[in-house]
């Protein structure tokens, strides 16, 4: 069996942008993936493209004849066993951990309540709450502690 080798980059045309006054400085660049058009016209699917390791760009619409070129060969050289292809490049799956739970003391009359801001003539104001906690501080009756988890 051969050495594991990538398949060759795509060749795509440069986008002609303002800063360049319309003018790209080269005519041609190495691009992300191939697209769905060049990898069916070598006979593969998406799918089979990306177990190969060759990678599909979905969001290009253009078809290249070099591009289709250097993929056939390519294929070739692994159908005769002179190279292996290298790793699938089929999407990461990304799993997100959901937040743990915690108390709420948003906006709801539940969180207003617990944090003190209810009493009518303190209800627009945050200094209360402060010098409220301030107070429970220095008289050590962990304020914190008592109003989250429960205990005394």
């Amino acid at each position: 069996m051969g050495k594991m080798v990538e398949p060759p980059k795509p060749i795509v045309k440069v986008p002609a942008l303002i800063k360049y006054a319309g003018v790209p400085p080269r005519e041609y660049k190495e691009g992300r993936g191939y697209s769905e058009g060049e990898v069916k016209a070598v006979g593969l699917t998406v799918y089979e493209a990306r177990k190969l390791g060759i990678y599909v760009d979905k969001r290009r619409k253009t078809t290249y004849e070099e591009n289709i070129r250097r993929l056939k060969e390519w294929l070739e050289a692994v159908k005769r066993g002179e190279i292996e292809p290298s790793q699938p490049t089929l999407p990461k799956v990304i799993k997100i951990k959901p937040p743990g739970k915690k108390v709420f003391k948003g906006k709801t009359m539940a969180g207003r309540k617990m944090r003190g801001l209810l009493k009518l003539k303190y209800r627009h104001t945050h200094h209360y709450k402060w010098a409220r906690k301030q107070r429970e501080r220095e008289l050590k009756k962990r304020h914190e502690a008592r109003r989250h988890k429960g205990g005394h």
